[in-house]
């Protein structure tokens, strides 16, 4: 039960869908200070938001704190129709509308009690959130709802930068429905590696059947029936891709330092590159009985000669015993590594090589590539599409560009995929 000054009692289990209750007992904890959340249709993920920030800013109250928060969509076209409804909603379910006052011009939300505010802004204009000022307390609450449709991450930095500051704690709410694409930026994993950030992933699964209605129930039956890709991805909320990923087979997730130390098929590839390409190594492992590629280590580096690549590649802990197989079209860089005291060899290629690696790759039951060690590499592969023709329809052949660890991965790996028919 939860009690405000003249507020009716109302039980959390009401308003809050049962998979976000950890969810907000971290927070009332103050666990972390990032949550992302992400899911389908009817998963509850706004309403959750919605219902946190007005009870986390009575209950500062309580306590004393003076808080205020900031809610954004990217264009502020799409303010009062979202975050700005749904934050009414959750104040008329938690029945505390008597405490708050709410006006349309400019959009505002004001805790009468205490005077703390929930503001409204677009991102489409960074600059201005540098202005966004309180005249009591802090601002302590953020929510970017539909994350996916801001541009990229350093949007999001930019605005967080500008608004936070001057206070002792803060809450991140980052609520979206996970957009088709691997190649969005939000579906980075690489963009979300903080130890103070809770990823949760919800569906309407979990939600009360009665919360949602039969007829979404229905629609939702539906679409799962006849067109079961759409509802992963619109209902379940799942990445199923644009159809044109080159790779379907990606895992990412951390290759912790136990396994590495068992792994004992040890790969090493190198692309060359040319600026403004990269030269790329990757380091990786093989497990032919289960058909899975891990990738736990990668070097990129710009405008670079072989000395200092090697160099590095030194330092990263490869011996003269590490064999690497590199481009064969730049047999001096071969020779030179040689000279240096590593064990070097140009990869053999020949015709149809490029399309027989490839294939091998995607033929693979997975391919494991730790995000964290290997962001490049997790960012290639993950971003890999074939072309479209003007008509819109897959072209033949493998894209040549941004594919260096893609081509270091392949050159590293001939001598198992060489075996295997080309």
């Amino acid at each position: 039960m939860t009690t405000f000054p003249t507020a009716e009692q109302v039980k959390l289990t009401d308003v809050i869908a049962p998979s976000f209750y950890e969810v907000h007992r971290d927070i009332a904890a103050g666990g972390h200070t990032y949550y992302k959340l992400d899911g389908g249709r009817g998963s509850a993920k706004s309403s959750f938001v919605g219902t946190e920030i007005i009870l986390d800013m009575m209950r500062d109250a309580q306590a004393g704190k003076i808080t205020n928060a900031v809610a954004f969509r990217r264009y502020k076209e799409q303010l009062h129709d979202s975050v700005f409804e749904q934050l009414l909603w959750a104040i008329n379910k938690l029945g505390v509308a008597h405490l708050w006052k709410e006006t349309v011009s400019p959009l505002r939300l004001t805790y009468i009690p205490t005077g703390q505010v929930i503001l409204f802004r677009g991102a489409d204009k960074v600059k201005k959130a540098k202005s966004i000022k309180v005249s009591k307390g802090y601002i302590k609450y953020l929510w970017f709802e539909e994350l996916d449709e801001f541009e990229n991450p350093e949007k999001i930095r930019s605005v967080r930068q500008s608004v936070v500051r001057g206070g002792e704690q803060f809450t991140v709410f980052f609520s979206y429905n996970p957009p088709k694409s691997q190649r969005n930026w939000v579906n980075n994993p690489a963009n979300w590696n903080r130890s103070d950030l809770v990823n949760h992933h919800s569906t309407y699964l979990t939600v009360p059947r009665a919360w949602l209605g039969e007829q979404f129930i229905m629609d939702a039956e539906h679409l799962r029936d006849t067109n079961p890709a759409a509802y992963e991805h619109e209902y379940l909320g799942k990445v199923t891709g644009s159809g044109a990923e080159v790779f379907d087979n990606l895992q990412s997730r951390r290759i912790t330092d136990e396994e590495i130390s068992r792994f004992d098929r040890i790969y090493n590839g190198v692309d060359w590159g040319f600026y403004p390409d990269p030269w790329a190594f990757n380091r990786m492992h093989y497990d032919a009985a289960r058909r899975t590629l891990y990738i736990f280590g990668e070097l990129t580096r710009y405008k670079q000669g072989n000395r200092a690549t090697a160099d590095a590649l030194l330092a990263f802990g490869l011996t003269g015993a590490d064999r690497i197989t590199a481009d064969s079209a730049e047999p001096k860089s071969v020779q030179d590594y040689k000279n240096y005291g590593l064990f070097c060899r140009g990869a053999i290629k020949g015709s149809g090589s490029v399309d027989y690696s490839h294939k091998w790759l995607q033929s693979l039951l997975r391919i494991v590539i730790d995000p964290v060690r290997c962001p490049d590499t997790w960012k290639e592969f993950s971003e890999y599409e074939y072309e479209r023709g003007a008509d819109g329809e897959i072209t033949a052949g493998y894209p040549d560009a941004n594919n260096h660890h893609i081509d270091a991965v392949r050159y590293g790996l001939e001598p198992v995929w060489k075996k295997r028919g080309q």
